[in-house]
């Protein structure tokens, strides 16, 4: 069998640069949370608080919004309500369900976390300018929606 040559990029491939990226700013945000005062934070808990409506959530539709399973986001959730920062109550909705909240001291965990999003947005804007940074950030937005729609159309030809 003879060896297949594998095509060369060029350049480092976006996936990896935006998987770079994320693990960095994920990092960093626990990073922040423990300089911060709040050393119980693990990276497996940005999962939560990415995906927690303020409002509450069903565990669920976090596991769903969060790209990983509902015995994964469980788990999470269940560290979480031990160290205090999340509760979990009935469902108005569907007593049957389950909601999952912010304690107090979690929501004062979280706006901790969300006012340095804030901060962190605003000096990537002065490093790469606003310009510059919006654009970066906009054309991110637009990769998923391409992404989907590119693979509905591709379904469609499939199916002709």
């Amino acid at each position: 069998m003879s060896r297949v040559d594998l095509p060369r990029l060029g350049q480092k491939p976006l996936i990896a640069l935006v998987d770079r990226a994320n693990r960095a700013l994920q990092a960093d945000m626990v990073q922040t949370g423990h300089r911060r005062g709040h050393p119980e934070l693990k990276p497996a808990h940005n999962s939560v608080f990415g995906t927690l409506a303020e409002e509450g959530s069903r565990a669920i539709d976090m596991a769903t919004r969060a790209g990983i399973t509902r015995q994964s986001m469980g788990e999470v959730i269940r560290e979480m309500v031990d160290l205090g920062i999340l509760e979990m109550r009935p469902d108005p909705e569907d007593r049957r369900a389950k909601l999952v909240t912010y304690t107090e001291h979690g929501r004062w965990v979280a706006g901790g976390g969300r006012q340095y999003l804030i901060e962190l947005e605003q000096r990537f804007a002065d490093e790469f300018g606003a310009a510059e940074y919006a654009m970066a950030r906009d054309i991110l937005a637009r990769i998923v929606p391409l992404l989907d729609q590119w693979a509905s159309e591709e379904a469609e030809a499939d199916a002709v």
